[in-house]
């Protein structure tokens, strides 16, 4: 008997509940026990009236409730740590997955040969619902960013249907801080950072529009993105930090420039404005580099940390004189110098921002 946790977060689905958790059981079968846990999100229509009724007639529905909105991720958290089943998955309330491919999606964790499992929309060769082109676009944006960013060679990493062998899933659950449809792109990140073995099963899904409740908008796109830089970059392949690392300098310089011109229009100094200006900039880098590339008090305690930004800045200031007239004084004219000190400054501030104001901890093996 092969035990499945399903995790269902609720938030006002009176319409599709009934059907959706009659679906749920109704692949139960003399080789598979069903443990539902639905979490009501404080629903502000009928489904929490509904579910408790529902728990009535199923005795493997366990209700849980939320006494404020929290969002998605929230509940998942919720139901994670309470389920007890060999494996753990999620069921969305709405009808637009079809649990019978839980089935399919069980074979390679019963067979030992993966630990995480992501049905995948995309797989399915046969028929689908068309719906709109700009949504279908971003998720498969999302899903190839991440894979930049993981290394992971998926399909859908926003789908919803995800399962787990218990003892993954609660292990990475305490690590999530998402409430919303960050979850995906964050639990993504957490899983390729394990070493998870990860398969992927052709799944069938039938979407529903914004009209039938659809929830995702486009805000919830612009923070998967943000979550897929801010979890997954500091573990990146150095070229795509590097790359990230690119743009946050060219930010930064625009804060330089914006700076500087903000302060002569306050009739400040040109030599006290370039200083200030820098200053002003290099912060704003820092706290991009806290806020997206690398994570804040990786090693030091505040103190230490900000004493190794300083001597970075030192370090690199001192490098970008010394280039520069190094290249003039070889005969290069002082714009091509300056084009390579820069060039050179990128390079050391990277890595001295990598593994000096930011060096992450080593995770010892369990032994």
């Amino acid at each position: 008997m092969t035990k499945l946790s399903l995790i269902m977060p609720c938030y006002n689905e009176e319409n599709s509940l009934k059907e959706i958790v009659k679906r749920v059981f109704a692949i139960e079968s003399k080789s598979l026990q069903i443990e539902l846990i639905l979490v009501d999100d404080c629903s502000t229509d009928k489904s929490l009236e509904i579910a408790y009724s529902l728990s009535k007639k199923y005795s493997h529905l366990k209700v849980l409730k939320h006494m404020i909105n929290q969002g998605k991720g929230a509940a998942l958290r919720t139901g994670f740590m309470e389920a007890t089943g060999d494996y753990v998955g999620i069921q969305d309330a709405d009808m637009e997955y079809n649990p019978e491919d839980y089935k399919q999606m069980l074979i390679p964790l019963q067979e030992g040969k993966a630990d995480v499992v992501f049905g995948s929309r995309y797989l399915r060769p046969d028929m689908r619902r068309i719906l709109s082109f700009w949504h279908s676009s971003m998720n498969k944006m999302l899903t190839l960013t991440s894979n930049m960013f993981t290394g992971l060679d998926i399909s859908d990493m926003e789908t919803c249907y995800k399962l787990f062998r218990r003892d993954v899933i609660q292990e990475i659950a305490p690590k999530l801080k998402e409430n919303r449809f960050g979850f995906e792109p964050e639990m993504t990140t957490y899983v390729a950072q394990g070493h998870y073995r990860v398969y992927e099963c052709a799944i069938h899904y039938t979407p529903r529009t914004y009209a039938e409740g659809k929830k995702i908008n486009y805000k919830d796109g612009l923070r998967a993105l943000y979550c897929i830089l801010h979890y997954g970059a500091p573990t990146a392949p150095l070229p795509m930090q590097f790359l990230l690392y690119l743009l946050i300098g060219g930010m930064s310089a625009i804060a330089n420039l914006i700076f500087f011109m903000l302060l002569l229009a306050f009739h400040i100094p040109v030599i006290f404005s370039v200083g200030i200006a820098f200053l002003m900039a290099a912060f704003v880098n820092y706290l991009l580099c806290i806020a997206i590339l690398f994570r804040h008090k990786a090693r030091w305690n505040n103190a230490i940390e900000m004493l190794m930004y300083f001597l970075t800045l030192l370090i690199m200031g001192s490098l970008d004189y010394g280039v520069t007239y190094s290249f003039m004084w070889m005969g290069l004219s002082v714009f091509w110098s300056k084009c390579w000190s820069t060039l050179i400054g990128l390079i050391g501030n990277f890595i001295l921002r990598k593994y000096l104001v930011f060096p992450q901890k080593r995770i010892l093996p369990e032994i």
